[in-house]
């Protein structure tokens, strides 16, 4: 349980902020108080149980019959202060060190006091080095810990640096968006203590002196050999030599040893793919562990973002907790370890992209003999549907699916956003697929991308949200090849519509199947086939004057149809496989007849009139028929 106070008012209120183990933080106004929360668990009713202890703010006591702490007691020299504070072990080795005679005396000095935690955090090899030999080793760790001239919170900018008063070895100060500040790292818990000769803060751990950049460290450790090789071999010694202020995520020796051999020899042997994955370790500012919260996109020098968060005490990266030490500070920037390989888009293979994302994609493109042109050089786009696409979907090996694997395959290496309506692609298969641009949704043929592009090393990947089905024809064709619609084939060519739904278009034909007109009386059916004006008027009301496949309806999606005034149509369920693609457009098998609604009359009574409406075609309703219908999963092509 961690904890920084601070004044807050004329009631000397403090601020702490509390860390529990349970995975949630808060900050609370204290005079000061500690709020502690525990769980008791009873019949399965989880009790919150509240209670406050109050303590004074450093230099400040209670009165009797007022509120808070406003007595202010008289300010003490820094060794005294250091008792005030609860620095009790800094002042402790003050005195060893023979400090105690210079921050009793005159001088107007910073002293960032290590808390009685962050001493007992030491190692016992560390902590037995320092005081083994007082009068040198501690006196200049704790001259390190000072500033020769009174420095408060407000002073404290983010990126400056101060010569301590040991051989002016600079410290350095982050002031973070956040309100946190650290010096070297290590946090202020307790800020702008005043003493008679100097200020006190009181930090969170031992700070030690920084003397090598980020490039020399990774140089000395042998625990980042293999990381040192890359950073050579990528031409980036020289960025971490120089000046900056970067935080490097990097990669230990078991990160490396963690990647399939051939990917990390891949890797290694391309110079723009090694590139991208350094850059993709180096966030562009300087970053502390102490200055994280949840959740925070930090830009790389590779151009994308790395989700930064924690975890209770646990660091993480991209949600996950692979930090293994941080804060190891350099004059240009911090390096947080990591036991794992952060490797970026840019730098994997197509197959490598949707192994991350699409598991039973990647697995059937292998399985149809696909795996060179998603693991080679060739610069196309690969269509990979979600996994959910293929519910349902018997996942045999056909010589069908072999082909229609190959059309997801488009020849050039595209992005989406330089798509437009009407733009034809070209498959390895030889298909030319359309791309149809609607309101909220951009599909090709009928699978709609349903993410961001994955942009690989040498080609691209859009993640669609169905299998493709490929036009076999006009309307006209699609509708004679399968049997459930052959008494609609009829009624089509009894009212003379044969030609309209063979010639080039862009229709949308909510089409009734065998069911649909079973389900009407046999004299109302005879009558109207008998009609042949009726029934294509009839027909017509079916048929949309737009393309329209199902991933682009909403809620309220509107469609001017052939004869009458609009059809409202309403969501998919997205499960449902619902599109029969036309070379002139598209067909939708619905189990009911669509007919259009009688006006309603409505009453304006702001106009204080009554105005006749004619309701739109609704079919809301129509569509769920489509998804219960069975002529609306794929359907068997002739």
């Amino acid at each position: 349980m961690k904890y920084h106070a601070g004044n807050s008012g004329s009631v000397n209120l403090c601020f702490f902020t509390v860390n529990y183990a349970m995975n949630f933080s808060f900050s609370l106004p204290k005079t000061v108080f500690l709020t502690v929360f525990y769980c008791k668990i009873t019949l399965n009713v989880i009790t919150f149980i509240h209670r406050i202890y109050y303590e004074c703010c450093p230099g400040y006591e209670k009165v009797i019959g007022e509120k808070g702490c406003p007595a202010a007691l008289p300010l003490v020299n820094i060794y005294k202060t250091l008792g005030v504070v609860g620095a009790t072990t800094t002042k402790m080795y003050s005195e060893r060190a023979n400090l105690q005679e210079e921050i009793e005396g005159p001088g107007s000095f910073t002293f960032f006091a290590p808390s009685n935690e962050a001493w007992a955090a030491l190692s016992t090899e560390i902590l037995d080095a320092l005081v083994s030999n007082v009068n040198i080793e501690l006196l200049n760790a704790l001259h390190y810990h000072m500033i020769y001239k009174r420095l408060t919170s407000d002073d404290l900018k983010h990126g400056t640096s101060f010569p301590s008063m040991y051989q002016d070895f600079d410290v350095h100060i982050h002031h973070y968006s956040n309100g946190i500040v650290t010096v070297n790292c290590a946090r202020l818990v307790k800020t702008d203590q005043h003493a008679t000769n100097g200020i006190v803060h009181v930090v969170d751990r031992v700070i030690t002196a920084i003397t090598n950049n980020v490039n020399s460290l990774i140089d000395t450790d042998d625990d980042l050999d293999t990381l040192r090789t890359a950073v050579a071999a990528a031409g980036l010694t020289s960025l971490l030599e120089n000046e900056g202020s970067y935080t490097i995520f990097a990669p230990t020796n078991e990160a490396f040893e963690k990647i399939p051999p051939e990917t990390l020899t891949r890797i290694l042997g391309d110079p723009v793919s090694l590139k991208d994955l350094l850059n993709y370790h180096i966030l562009k500012n300087l970053h502390c562990s102490e200055s994280i919260v949840a959740g925070t996109p930090l830009e790389t020098l590779q151009g994308t973002v790395l989700e930064v968060g924690c975890d209770g005490e646990e660091m993480t990266i991209n949600g996950k907790a692979i930090v293994t030490q941080r804060d190891k500070l350099g004059t240009n920037g911090v390096i947080h370890y990591v036991n794992e390989l952060l490797i970026p888009d840019s730098a994997k293979t197509l197959l490598e992209l949707a192994e991350g994302s699409v598991v039973t994609a990647s697995k059937l493109f292998k399985d149809a003999g696909l795996t060179d042109h998603l693991i080679g050089s060739e610069a196309v786009t690969l269509l990979a549907p979600l996994n959910d696409a293929f519910k349902d979907k018997s996942l045999a090996m056909t010589p069908d699916m072999k082909k229609l694997l190959r059309n997801h395959i488009l020849k050039e290496k595209f992005s989406s956003k330089n798509l437009y309506h009407g733009q034809e692609l070209e498959t390895l298969g030889g298909l030319k697929l359309r791309v149809f641009v609607f309101r909220n949704s951009l599909c090709i043929e009928n699978a709609c991308i349903a993410a961001h592009d994955k942009n690989g090393r040498f080609a691209n990947m859009f993640i669609v949200d169905k299998l493709l089905t490929p036009p076999m024809g006009t309307v006209m064709d699609v509708l004679k090849a399968d049997d459930r619609f052959s008494t609609l084939v009829g009624a089509i060519q009894r009212a003379g519509l044969t030609e309209l739904l063979n010639e080039k278009g862009a229709y949308t034909f909510f089409a009734p199947t065998n069911a649909a007109f079973s389900a009407m009386s046999p004299a109302d059916l005879n009558k109207l086939m008998r009609d042949p004006k009726e029934l294509a008027n009839l027909l017509r009301y079916h048929i949309g004057e737009e393309f329209l496949v199902s991933s682009a309806v909403t809620s309220h999606t509107r469609m001017k149809p052939l004869t009458g005034d609009k059809l409202e149509l309403g969501a998919l369920n997205s499960t449902v496989y619902a599109d029969l693609m036309a070379t002139n457009g598209v067909v939708h098998a619905v189990d009911v007849i669509v007919k259009p609604m009688p006006p309603k009359i409505v009453s304006d009574e702001a106009e204080g009139s009554t105005i006749r409406r004619t309701s739109a075609v609704r079919v809301n309703d129509l569509f769920q028929k489509v998804l219960r219908s069975q002529s609306s999963r794929s359907m068997s092509r002739v």
